[in-house]
């Protein structure tokens, strides 16, 4: 017979999990995979974390425009760009004149950037939490979510966020100093090359500063820490994966890049994409990321801590690591006492009519006694013989081979409790108390 056909509306109320097409295989079984699966399935939920995010992130993007405006008005001003010799002896009453006005205007600026973070970092911190939910793919409430987010992550967000703010004013302010010192050229030469060694060892730690603060944010999202821990943590790891951290932060800024062009259409464009998802697609590239990371090292250290949150072996099953959890040990001791099942851990023939039980008389003799002996033997022997010729069969190894390696696992846990402690260097996980 053949199938009727589904209508529209039965489709879209149906969904894919009972299409004939779905197959629980199509699940993320890596990051890569769960990153594109979020993003394409949960669009929706990505646009609102951004505008959350982006509301709370307004004052800081007012002083970055007011910077803007004030770059701009001093290029119409004063005359920089003219050739009347700005910045030469010959005119002295312009010399250091631009260095003094951008070491003003950048006091302002970035001390404005430091006290807008207080607000920016309630859209940090309840987008993350977010996130980082979304990556772990437990069921979300937008906006339920959010606001527990900013109660669990705010004090982790504004550290992070004046960590970050507070490197970056000094760092501009010596780097103006520098500046306006060697134009006013008061400065010996051998002054002028320690300023500018030291103007630029201050750029590479404010880079540094800025990897950490990714890493500060992603550690403080899923684990309890004190604020010289987390600093700690972070730089090791920085230092530790600093490849991967430069691909994936670069990875994460992508959007905002396009602002760096001079160019009106490109600079349309990166509005658009920062305003729908830019911060929920940074956010979503680097707790992806990162949380491969805490699988890698973290995780399987701490108590409690799950690895592969998100991530599905090949038959769709979540996959669950010895050592996960008290539940998930006291399950796999359950299963270890049990033993392996004999149905499944080797071969069973099974029952034909071929070979029989010899059935006795009413009257029986030795003779019987002898063949019921002997179709008992034969029964018993082909028995064996099909055991040993389905022994090596995919299905009894795979089985036997996961038994084993639980019973090893679980050995090694509870081995490992034995003869050490709890390790504290990253503390507890944080929301799920």
């Amino acid at each position: 017979m053949a199938q009727q056909k589904k209508s529209f509306i039965t489709r879209m109320l149906e969904g894919k999990e009972k299409s004939e097409e779905y197959a629980r295989s199509t699940l993320p079984t890596n990051r890569w995979q769960l990153f594109f699966d979020i993003f394409k399935g949960n669009f929706g939920k990505l646009v609102k974390i951004n505008l959350l995010t982006l509301l709370f992130c307004v004052p800081t993007l007012l002083v970055l425009l007011l910077a803007w405006i004030l770059q701009e008005t001093n290029g119409v001003l004063y005359p920089f760009g003219a050739n009347l010799g700005v910045g030469y002896p010959a005119v002295p009453n312009q010399q250091g004149l631009a260095e003094s006005l951008l070491l003003q205007n950048d006091l302002l600026i970035y001390g404005g950037i430091v006290l807008s973070v207080f607000i920016a970092s309630i859209g940090i911190a309840g987008g993350m939490y977010v996130m980082r939910n979304m990556v772990w793919t437990e069921g979300i409430f937008v906006t339920n979510d959010f606001w527990r987010g900013v109660k669990l992550n705010y004090k982790n967000a504004l550290q992070t966020a004046l960590f970050f703010s507070i490197i970056l004013f000094v760092t501009r302010a010596i780097s103006n100093m520098t500046d306006l010192s060697i134009a006013m050229g008061t400065l010996s030469k051998a002054q002028t090359v320690m300023l500018t060694i030291s103007k630029v060892v201050g750029y590479v730690m404010l880079v540094m500063a800025g990897l950490m603060s990714f890493w500060m944010l992603a550690l403080g999202v899923n684990y309890k820490q004190s604020f010289i821990v987390m600093v700690k943590n972070s730089f090791l790891i920085t230092i530790g994966t600093f490849p991967q951290t430069v691909f994936f932060a670069v990875l994460a800024l992508l959007p905002f890049v396009l602002f760096l062009f001079n160019v009106n259409f490109l600079t349309t464009i990166g509005f658009l994409i920062v305003f729908f998802f830019g911060f929920s697609y940074a956010l979503l590239v680097w707790l992806d990321f990162s949380q491969w990371v805490f699988d890698q090292y973290i995780n399987p250290k701490i108590e409690g801590a799950k690895v592969g949150r998100g991530i599905y072996g090949k038959g769709g099953q979540r996959l669950v690591e010895s050592g996960d959890s008290q539940t998930a040990l006291e399950y796999q001791r359950i299963i270890l006492a049990a033993g392996k099942s004999q149905l499944v851990s080797k071969p069973i023939k099974p029952i034909d009519d071929s070979l029989q039980v010899y059935d006795l008389p009413t009257s029986f003799t030795r003779e019987d006694l002898k063949r019921l002996r002997e179709s008992k033997e034969t029964i018993a022997e082909d028995t064996a013989a099909y055991v040993e010729e389905h022994k090596n069969d995919e299905k009894y190894v795979e089985y036997n081979r996961q038994f084993d390696e639980r019973e090893k696992a679980l050995q090694e846990s509870d081995n490992g409790k034995k003869k050490k402690k709890k390790d504290k260097k990253f503390g507890k996980l944080l929301g799920d108390e």
